[in-house]
């Protein structure tokens, strides 16, 4: 029999882990995270969660370059960061690097120095479309008009 979400107990507990760096925590290095990560100490170094969001919060530090699928910034960053689908600047927050992302939030009062690079979103794999068939351009349409033409003799 196939696990299904509900006979699967880890699979209903996995959807609700996330990592939590405090206030008290400073890292230095490099952070690899397959959950979401929530940061209100210190990182120096790099941050991947290709598929989670990065959140800094408003009293957190990072002097690194965050990769990951969004990004929320409320406290300090100073570094590259790219945002695969979303990166969100709160009003307390700062960045102090280059940005790259799909979808850009900055929100009034907070601070962003460096270059913003927001992309069109890559679209998945879709059917490719038949192409129409070409069609002769008509002339263009000549207005007729009704004239009297009398012949004097």
């Amino acid at each position: 029999m196939a696990d299904s979400p509900t006979s699967n107990p880890s699979a209903s507990t996995n959807q609700n882990q996330y990592t939590m760096i405090g206030k008290s925590i400073r890292i230095k290095g490099e952070i690899d995270a397959s959950d979401p990560i929530y940061i209100y100490g210190s990182v120096e170094g790099t941050i991947s969660a290709p598929a989670h969001r990065v959140t800094v919060g408003k009293e957190g530090t990072v002097k690194a370059d965050i990769t990951a699928r969004e990004v929320v910034i409320m406290g300090d960053v100073c570094g590259k960061v790219h945002g695969e689908e979303r990166v969100e600047l709160r009003n307390e927050g700062s960045l102090l690097g280059n940005l790259s992302t799909t979808r850009l939030c900055v929100e009034e009062g907070a601070v962003l120095q460096g270059t913003i690079d927001v992309r069109v979103p890559v679209e998945k794999a879709k059917p490719p479309v038949p192409a129409k068939p070409v069609q002769a351009e008509k002339a263009p349409a000549v207005e007729e008009k009704n004239v009297a033409v009398s012949q004097a003799s």
